[in-house]
């Protein structure tokens, strides 16, 4: 049998495009046959942990050029056979390598399957998600760090994505310049405001934000079925009495509510509502919980939009339960420990989570100065994408 190729630099031998996450882990000190329920390779590796691989997915995972496009990475294999017969199995340099009963070959590096031992929790460059504590402070970057250097465009993600806000500082004051910065990361993710919008007050206009009222707690566009995840509001000019930026951590408020009233926590997380927006070109609503939980009962998304409630449409029975809740979610994210108070600066920009923070302001007066925010919106899938592909160019 020939070596085993080195598999960090074999593209075409890394499964599911997962490119550079092969590091420095133990090889492979022993295999063997499982004839349990169902066939199985056991492997142990150097530092004495163990894996039990069934072989159907060893096989559905071999990354050959038979198996895997050479180019794109993706899958041409179809696990559409069970796999029964038992292969021949070698370490070959502290790697597995495998001979399937049709001749067929597999190879396998010994970290990458580390890595997968079923049973494993994913090994992830994401940030798990950190509730804000009481002495929470912002991450700041500064703009000549974000976009000069891997290590400040990875500092200002992995905040973003952990802790669900990132202030960046000392940018230009460049009309667009949230659409640059924005597109570093992925494409605008545009809405019937348009892919990149201007926040100011201006005569006739169809949202409060283009008002100078205050506005309370709020996440953006809860009328939309997948609203937008990830929002950029750049300032521009902030010379105004008043306009000071708030910021609360909807999932800290929510588990407060959880433990506070467990039935005010499910009304919320149960019960759809309804979500619209109308003006004169557009008519767009929805109905959605304002809490939405996974199958294990974690949080995933906040929808909460004062203005575009649209009409309570419940049983009789339930509205005076519904509201109820709602007042004690509302007290408890506009409770003044729940919030981040802060005036932006020309030239500074935050970033937050629009599906988790909730946002709004202070009211101003326009007749003191101008007051000028350029915003935009981003996709939660491309800032992880991103995130990945520089953890990669690190290596």
């Amino acid at each position: 049998m020939t070596t085993l190729e080195t598999l960090p630099t074999a593209h075409a031998r890394i499964p599911m495009g997962e490119l550079g996450d092969i590091g420095e882990t133990p090889r492979l000190t022993s295999l063997r046959t499982d004839d349990g329920r169902d066939a199985a390779l056991l492997l142990e590796w150097e530092d004495g942990a163990t894996g039990r691989f069934p072989l159907g997915w060893l096989r559905d995972h071999c990354a050959c050029e038979a198996c895997r496009h050479p180019v794109t990475r993706e899958r041409l294999y179809r696990p559409l056979t069970p796999v029964t017969d038992i292969p021949e199995a070698r370490r070959v340099d502290g790697h597995l390598a495998l001979t399937w009963a049709d001749g067929h070959p597999s190879r396998f590096d010994a970290g990458w399957l580390y890595r997968r031992r079923p049973g494993q929790a994913a090994d992830t460059v994401i940030p798990a998600r950190r509730p804000w504590a009481a002495d929470y402070a912002p991450e700041r970057i500064a703009h000549a760090d974000f976009t000069g250097s891997v290590a400040g465009e990875r500092a200002w993600l992995e905040a973003l994505l952990r802790d669900g806000l990132v202030l960046l500082e000392a940018g230009p004051l460049a009309d667009e310049e949230v659409s640059r910065l924005a597109e570093r990361i992925g494409p605008l993710r545009p809405t019937n405001f348009g892919a990149r919008f201007d926040v100011r007050s201006k005569p006739n206009p169809n949202n409060a934000a283009y008002t100078a009222i205050a506005l309370a707690l709020h996440t953006d566009l809860p009328n939309w079925r997948q609203p937008p995840d990830i929002q950029l509001l750049y300032c521009l000019e902030n010379d105004a009495e008043g306009g000071e930026s708030i910021f609360a951590d909807g999932f800290a408020a929510a588990e407060a509510l959880r433990a506070e009233s467990p039935e005010a926590f499910r009304l919320l997380a149960e019960t759809p509502i309804d979500f619209r927006f109308q003006d004169e070109e557009q008519d767009i609503g929805t109905r959605a919980p304002i809490l939405s939980l996974d199958p294990d009962g974690a949080l995933l998304e906040v929808r909460f939009n004062n203005w575009i409630r649209d009409t309570l449409r419940l049983p009789s029975y339930l509205i005076e339960a519904w509201y109820a809740a709602y007042r004690r979610f509302w007290r408890l994210l506009h409770a003044p420990e729940q919030q981040l108070d802060f005036a932006l600066a020309p030239g500074q920009m935050v970033a937050f989570d629009n599906r988790r923070v909730l946002h709004g302001r202070r009211a101003f007066d326009p007749s003191t100065g101008r007051r000028h925010l350029q915003g935009t919106y981003l996709d939660l899938d491309m800032c992880e994408s991103r995130l990945r592909v520089l953890a990669r160019e690190a290596r």
